[in-house]
């Protein structure tokens, strides 16, 4: 026995179908995260150390236009608002979180995300009345008026290019800042020189001049002349003799002195 099929049991199936997708409640977005191991766009490894990695971050914010706080050293928050209407208001908060790396010692992994929260401006009138009891139930309305910022959203960012600017942002800074530490596969070394002995200053001795030499033929010596004491008595006074002169032998008178020999006759 075959059942009919008809056009209107087709639509009335189609449209069962319908309400029932429509009124099924729809899921939170937290039961969608899947914390996988492969590459997440809010990390990033780095070959620096960690002082360096959020330092380079710091920097990046700043350059951007963000109120930076660094309340420990692996840690840098940031926040930037925007409006872009009147009546509403974005603030953007940055969290950064650098962690020492899993391969070597000079590497690191830095954690980033961004949080985006909604304002918006809300007015409200409140009303108020007061009664006068001399005359009577007399009530005046007394209305105000007050504006306020409201938060009406608050998400964390998602985008994987918006991640993706920042890290080559801070990867800039890397390159071009000069490390806070040195490198420690090539460690410094520092001593203390020798301290230099102090310079001594002697002054030469004078050099006698020379004597010069003399023969002791040019050297006449002459006898020494005793000196007689005086008396009392100046008539008295004797006046010393002078010594006798000495006369040189004359070897030729001598000879002519000599008694000739017998038999020789000497010519005057």
């Amino acid at each position: 026995m075959q059942i009919p099929f008809s056009r209107t049991t087709a639509a009335a199936l189609f449209g069962l179908l319908a309400l029932t997708a429509c009124s099924s409640t729809p899921q939170p977005k937290f039961t969608q995260e899947l914390f996988e191991t492969g590459a997440s766009p809010y990390a990033r490894n780095f070959n620096s150390s960690t002082g360096d990695s959020c330092e380079a971050a710091r920097r990046a914010l700043l350059s951007q236009g963000y109120l930076t706080t660094m309340s420990r050293p692996d840690t840098v928050d940031g926040t930037k608002n925007f409006q872009p209407t009147g009546d509403t208001h974005v603030v953007v908060e940055f969290h950064v979180v650098c962690t020492p790396g899993e391969e070597a010692a000079d590497t690191s992994i830095v954690y980033v995300n961004a949080v985006q929260n909604g304002f918006a401006l809300k007015k409200s009138d409140t009303s108020a009345s007061v009664g006068l009891s001399v005359l009577g139930s007399l009530s005046l309305p007394i209305r105000s008026n007050s504006d306020a910022m409201v938060k009406i959203s608050s998400e964390t960012i998602p985008s994987g290019k918006f991640y993706d600017r920042f890290f080559s942002l801070v990867d800039h800074y890397l390159e071009t800042v000069v490390r806070t530490q040195p490198v420690t596969s090539s460690p410094i070394e520092t001593r203390t020189l020798p301290v230099a002995a102090p310079l001594r200053v002697t002054t030469p001795e004078p050099v006698p001049e020379p004597v010069p030499a003399t023969s002791p033929a040019a050297i006449q010596t002459q006898p020494t002349v005793p000196v007689q004491p005086t008396s009392a008595s100046p008539a008295t006074a004797s006046f010393a003799t002078p010594s006798p002169v000495v006369q040189l032998a004359d070897p030729i008178g001598q000879a002519a002195a000599i008694e000739p020999a017998s038999g020789t006759k000497l010519m005057p």
